[in-house]
């Protein structure tokens, strides 16, 4: 009660703490005050309270909410992704050495990680780390660059060695500065901050240098001092340099030695012709090479060979006569000009990948890449741009562009990532929760008794966790152990039971095997053991295959046994009677009629089958007048009684067959108890022939009569009327145009009454007048009442084979389906005459009456016939409304574009329920739409609805 009534006052807090959104009129007027309320920066839990308010009320104001709290939601996440990548930054900031790679290595997995490289405090620590690293290249540069200023220090020494000792003295002092200066600055190197994160070999190279340096100055000083000090006194040692030591001899007036004279150049040897001659084919074979790469235009290819080219001129140049080597400067120059061209053709190519790039955000509407394709296109452009750098020379303002268009829209990319990552997580949480809902489902079910609602939730169960969603591998990695172990606690139980089952079901194949071997079936006890097998099947169930296989061993023993006593019947009715040779001879007949296509025949085939049926012997030589004697039913008959007698005759031969001894003693010997038990073996009800299980009882009625003396001869059969076949099921019962057939007594299912009224009476419909007159309830001692004397049934000769039956009710099906396969051929011919006449307005093309079928009377055939003859005179709506009508009564659908048509026209019908329905009237509405001009599309629609009319 509280909180209903405190409900209305929350609502007005929440409506004057967003301006009023809950109570403006519009939803556009409520969706500009909550975004007016947003940019005013609300607490997180006030647009949560309000969101979950507002949610049920207007979801697209609440959309503007939902997003906000999404946008929050990941820049919490960023925080803290932030978070952990600034404190690996801090942590390569703060080492005393720092590795380039891992910074660079650190920005790159930041922005795959898809941290906020562009907010604080990551773009300051970005800014730190760049400094540092600039520091570090800056400092690897600075020592470089030292160590060839002491290099060009060192030569300063040497070329002063070569001059006069003034010279040197001269330029002593300011190469002592040098020196000096050097060496500070050297210090300063070492002693900069940065110079332990650089690479272990500059200070050893630096202090090598250094020491070279060092021994050069001090030996050139030393030397310059021992000069001077041998000019000022005669008897000082000469310096060690030779050219002073010359100088202050000549000073002295002592005898120069002169310098030696160079040794004289050896003559030039001869040369091979047989080695010039293999130069010079190496030589043009390189050069051919060339020549045909740069006609080819390959960048490639004439950069190597150029270079092969150069290789070879450098090994054998020097044989190389003029005109092949003025041949191979002019090749070298051409390959220059392709590589040109090749720098140029790959400024094309940047070009092209630029425009791609900067082209990924600037596509049409609702053609934006996805992220997973805007990733793939990110990686395939990226790597098309190395390739092009390969080709040729950088430029570096085309690469400026492309990689800023890259991290535009890299932008996507991240996005997606980081919905894959929320979308991840929520995934785990929902996996988890359904192992933790697993595990107390399994805890409240552990002694369930019903299996199978056992297994449907296990199964459910199942399907949950296969539809949970995407996680990653080492996530799966993590939820997958914990579930197996939840679903296998919960499987237990079940598994336990279906062990249980399966030794029992073992146990029932064991005594099924039993029965199976046993000299007499035991009908009861089969039947017994299938209940107790069903009962186990539905009460624990098992895996499809697994229940399979077992079936089949459990049904393999009870088969073989069926098997081998119908081997035996079979055996005992080898010899084959007159009259099921004569059954199978018009069988055969039938076959043949319904191979030849020829209805007249199949009809008469089924007259001698019928006739064969009934037991009359067919003429040694039968013409085909004959077929239609008064001895057998017209030509044509399609309902007989053979058929049902014959699968009388299928019904009892399912009984066990008797033994030899049996089959030679007399039908009378048979125990009435023996006879009323036969049944046991018959197929199921559901599977055997209506009209087998009718006759099956009175079969054994005949047999039990047959044993009594001879009765008088019976009067001759009456010839039977003629049937006309008719459209639909023409089965004996089943025909429209009369009462079904009278079925033989002991017909029906079990529990029916017998007598009239019932089902297998003489008497007709249970609810129909009594034969006699009599009212519903009269003397039930007449004849013909429950316990009175039914008239004779008529005789239907001695049972047929099993094969014979069989043969005739194949044959019988068989021709069946062929009449119809030929009357749907004649209804399509005769529709085909129909349109063909139509389209020709000639009258005379139109089918007969016969030929169009009952469905159209001659007044609808001879309207048609005017409606074709005439010239078109109907106007175009009416032929319109005629034709849907047509689609109305035949219920086929209408085209796309004229269902508002027929809609309109449904509606108008509803309006004038006293006219006719268009499924009265259909042949007037062919009529209009045949006084119509033709027109292809009419034609098919029109078509389309004769076709189900004409067969109604």
């Amino acid at each position: 009660m509280t909180s209903n009534s405190s409900k209305p006052h929350d609502l007005q807090a929440l409506d004057s703490l967003t301006g009023g959104a809950f109570t403006a009129p519009t939803s556009g007027e409520r969706a500009s005050r909550i975004r007016d309320w947003l940019a005013s920066n609300p607490a997180p839990e006030q647009m949560q309270e309000v969101f979950k308010e507002l949610s049920g009320r207007d979801k697209g104001a609440a959309r503007l909410l939902r997003e906000k709290l999404d946008e929050l939601k990941r820049a919490k996440g960023q925080e803290a992704i932030a978070a952990e990548w600034a404190q690996k930054a801090e942590g390569l900031l703060g080492q005393s050495k720092l590795n380039i790679a891992d910074a660079l290595a650190w920005q790159r997995d930041a922005a795959k990680a898809g941290a906020p490289l562009s907010r604080e405090p990551l773009a300051g620590l970005k800014a730190r780390l760049a400094e540092r690293i600039k520091g570090i290249e800056d400092l690897q540069h600075r020592a470089q660059v030292h160590r060839e200023a002491a290099v060009l220090l060192a030569q300063r020494f040497e070329v002063l060695s070569t001059k006069g000792w003034k010279d040197a003295q001269v330029a002593e002092e300011s190469l002592r500065t040098d020196v000096t200066h050097w060496q500070q600055q050297a210090a300063d190197i070492a002693a900069d901050a940065n110079w332990t994160s650089l690479d272990a070999k500059f200070a050893p190279q630096l202090e090598a240098s250094k020491a070279q340096l060092l021994v050069v100055s001090d030996a050139f000083h030393s030397a310059l001092a021992q000069a001077i000090a041998a000019a000022a006194d005669a008897a000082a040692p000469l310096p060690p340099v030779p050219v002073w030591a010359d100088e202050l001899r000549a000073a002295r007036g002592e005898a120069v030695a002169p310098k030696a004279a160079a040794p004289a150049r050896p003559p030039a040897p001869k040369i091979d012709p047989a080695v010039r001659a293999a130069a010079q084919e190496a030589v043009q074979a390189a050069l051919a090479k060339l020549e045909q790469e740069t006609a080819e235009g390959h960048g490639k290819a004439s950069a190597g060979a150029a270079a092969a080219l150069r290789a070879v001129l450098k090994e054998h140049g020097k044989l190389v006569e003029a005109p092949l080597e003025a041949r191979v400067h002019a090749a070298l120059v051409a390959a220059g000009e392709l590589e040109g061209w090749q720098r140029w053709s790959a400024d094309k190519v940047r070009e092209d990948l630029v425009a791609k790039a900067e082209g990924l955000l600037k596509r049409p509407e609702g053609q934006a890449l996805g992220g997973r394709k805007m990733q793939e296109t990110l990686r395939t452009l990226r790597d098309q741009w190395k390739q092009a750098d390969q080709g040729g020379v950088p430029n570096h303002a085309l690469w400026k562009r492309f990689d800023e268009a890259c991290n535009e829209a890299h932008k996507v990319v991240e996005a997606w990532l980081e919905k894959v990552r929320a979308d991840a997580a929520e995934h785990r949480a929902l996996r988890v929760a359904l192992i933790e809902e697993v595990k107390a489902w399994a805890a409240e079910h552990a002694g369930a008794t019903d299996l199978k609602a056992h297994n449907r939730a296990l199964h459910q169960f199942a399907d949950r966790w296969r539809d949970a969603g995407h996680v990653g591998e080492k996530v799966f990695a993590e939820l997958q152990p914990q579930w197996n172990e939840a679903f296998g606690a919960a499987r237990a139980p079940f598994e336990t039971a279906q062990k249980a089952s399966i030794e029992r079901r073992q146990a029932m194949i064991a005594e099924a095997t039993e029965l199976g071997a046993q000299p007499v079936l035991r009908i009861d006890a089969v039947k017994a053991l299938q209940q107790r097998w069903q009962a186990e099947a539905q009460g624990v169930p098992l895996d499809r295959r697994q229940e399979q296989k077992l079936w089949d061993a459990f049904r393999a023993p009870i088969d073989e046994a069926f098997n081998r006593k119908s081997a035996e019947r079979e055996k005992a009715s080898a010899a084959m009677s007159e009259r099921d040779r004569h059954v199978l001879n018009a069988s055969k007949a039938l076959d043949a009629a319904n191979a030849s296509g020829d209805a007249q025949k199949i009809r008469a085939a089924i007259a001698q089958l019928e006739a064969a049926l009934r037991g009359e012997v067919p003429p040694p030589a039968p013409a085909p007048q004959r077929a239609a004697s008064g001895d057998g039913p017209a030509v044509g008959a399609t309902e007989v009684a053979g058929p049902d007698q014959a699968a009388a005759e299928f019904g009892e031969s399912a009984e066990q067959a008797p033994s030899p001894g049996d089959a030679e003693a007399s039908p009378a010997a048979v125990p009435a108890h023996e006879s009323a038990a036969a049944p046991d073996l018959v197929a199921p009800a559901d599977g055997a022939d209506a009209s087998a299980r009718a006759d099956s009882a009175a079969h054994d009625a005949g047999e039990a009569a047959a044993a009594e003396p001879p009765a008088p001869a019976a009067p001759p059969k009456p010839a039977p009327r003629p049937v006309v076949a008719v459209r639909g099921d023409d089965r004996p019962g089943n025909r429209k145009s009369e009462p079904a057939a009278p079925a033989a007594r002991g017909a029906g299912r079990f529990g029916d009454r017998r007598g009239p009224g019932g089902p297998g009476r003489p008497g007709g419909d249970r609810g129909g007048p009594r034969p006699d007159g009599r009212g519903d309830r009269g003397d039930r001692g007449a004849p013909g009442g429950r316990f009175g004397d039914y008239p004779p049934r008529e005789d239907r000769g001695p049972r047929l084979g099993d094969t014979a039956f069989r043969a005739q009710r194949e044959a019988l099906e068989r021709a069946d389906m062929a009449l119809r396969k030929l009357a749907a051929q004649a209804h399509g011919e005769a529709l085909t005459q129909v349109l063909g006449a139509w389209e020709q307005r000639d009258a005379a093309r139109l089918p007969s009456v016969q030929e169009l079928g009952r469905a159209v009377t001659p007044a609808v055939r001879s309207s048609w016939s005017q409606a074709i003859g005439a010239s078109p005179a109907a106007r175009a709506d009416e032929a319109a409304e005629a034709l849907l009508r047509l689609e109305m009564a035949a219920e086929v659908p209408t085209p796309a574009e004229q269902l508002e048509a027929r809609r309109a026209l449904q509606l108008k019908l509803l309006t004038k329920r006293g006219d006719p329905a268009p499924a009265q009237t259909w042949g007037q509405d062919a009529g209009k739409v045949l006084a119509a001009a033709h027109d292809v599309t009419s034609a098919r629609r029109l078509q389309n609805a004769l076709k189900a009319l004409l067969r109604k």
